[in-house]
């Protein structure tokens, strides 16, 4: 492949994909969401000689008509695409369809249409609901305990429709928890680390007992490169994930040993999920990347929460501390 597509680059994972793409040589298109403001999301905070490099296509994918323009003398795409806060799933579900499911639809059949090389479609562990075993590997059940989760479950099983139906060169990508610099605050990591540098002695929380496997995105990123530069991924579907687990509590106590000893959590009723639908355990099988493509993180938990901070200081002004972000 010499020219990718990245749907969703104005995002936090997607935004760090373009970066390490254009960073190995990769010709880059960036779909991001067109809105009136001209804005590029995370794109418009790259330096200059970056963004020069990147050619920029405003749509949304839910509209067919544009991701199959988008997908005009391209080779490879990877599809980042999508809505993914839980809680929002609650409110919205529709919108979750339209965006997870058929977008993902337009970009299968636009790249069906083009004779695409490689089409990888991004996934998330929460497709696997509360582990029935761990490390969950990728012969795990699927569980759609919240709307966002069945959407991706489509949109999976949709992906893998196309490579049997029509011998699309399809691979799943399934990251686990990723975090890092860009999160939104509606992600647990930069939740706590933006309460406790805004100085708040009580951090409202959610349940702390689920435990996640937690990805620094400059991994999860790397993962994504790997896995397209095999020709043996096509037809997978492929955990990133470290192995190792750690609870909303740990993760807490972490935190907070790290930026302000004095801080206390509190539980906040609002925050938590409905109880069927909480995932309580996440710990991911990373045998199958490592075998197929020697991936393997490079970054530790404190190791990636140090950088999310030395970010999100110099980042307070993009992030509401005192609101519950859904």
């Amino acid at each position: 492949m010499k020219k990718v597509l990245v749907t969703g680059a104005d995002g936090f994972i997607g935004s760090h994909l373009t970066e390490a793409l254009l960073e190995c040589g990769y010709d880059v298109k960036a779909f991001v969401l067109y809105n009136s403001f001209n804005s590029w999301g995370w794109l418009d905070s790259l330096p200059e000689e970056k963004l020069s490099q990147i050619e920029v296509f405003s749509g949304d994918v839910r509209d067919p008509n544009g991701v199959n323009e988008a997908l005009e003398n391209v080779d490879g795409v990877f599809h980042l695409a999508a809505l993914i806060a839980i809680p929002f799933s609650y409110y919205s579900p529709d919108s979750y369809v339209d965006t997870n499911i058929k977008g993902t639809l337009n970009i299968l059949q636009a790249a069906r249409r083009h004779n695409i090389e490689r089409v990888i479609v991004t996934s998330t562990s929460e497709v696997y609901g509360t582990a029935k075993y761990v490390p969950i590997d990728e012969e795990h059940p699927f569980q759609g305990q919240s709307p966002y989760s069945a959407t991706k479950i489509g949109a999976d099983r949709l992906a893998e429709s196309f490579y049997r139906s029509f011998n699309l060169p399809v691979t799943i990508v399934r990251p686990f928890n990723t975090y890092g610099p860009r999160q939104s605050a509606r992600a647990v990591i930069p939740t706590i680390i933006t309460q406790l540098l805004a100085g708040y002695e009580q951090i409202k929380l959610g349940s702390l007992t689920p435990t996640r496997d937690f990805n620094y995105v400059k991994d999860t990123v790397s993962g994504f490169i790997k896995i397209a530069e095999q020709e043996h991924t096509i037809g997978e579907e492929i955990n990133i994930a470290t192995q190792k687990e750690v609870s909303i509590g740990e993760l807490a106590e972490e935190l907070i040993r790290q930026i302000n000893p004095d801080a206390q959590i509190v539980c906040d009723e609002v925050r938590m999920r409905p109880e069927k639908s909480e995932v309580s355990r996440l710990l991911g099988c990373n045998e199958k990347i490592r075998k197929l493509t020697g991936w393997e993180p490079k970054y530790t938990l404190e190791q990636g929460l140090a950088e999310t901070i030395e970010f999100l200081k110099t980042h307070m002004d993009a992030y509401k501390a005192d609101r519950y972000n859904l």
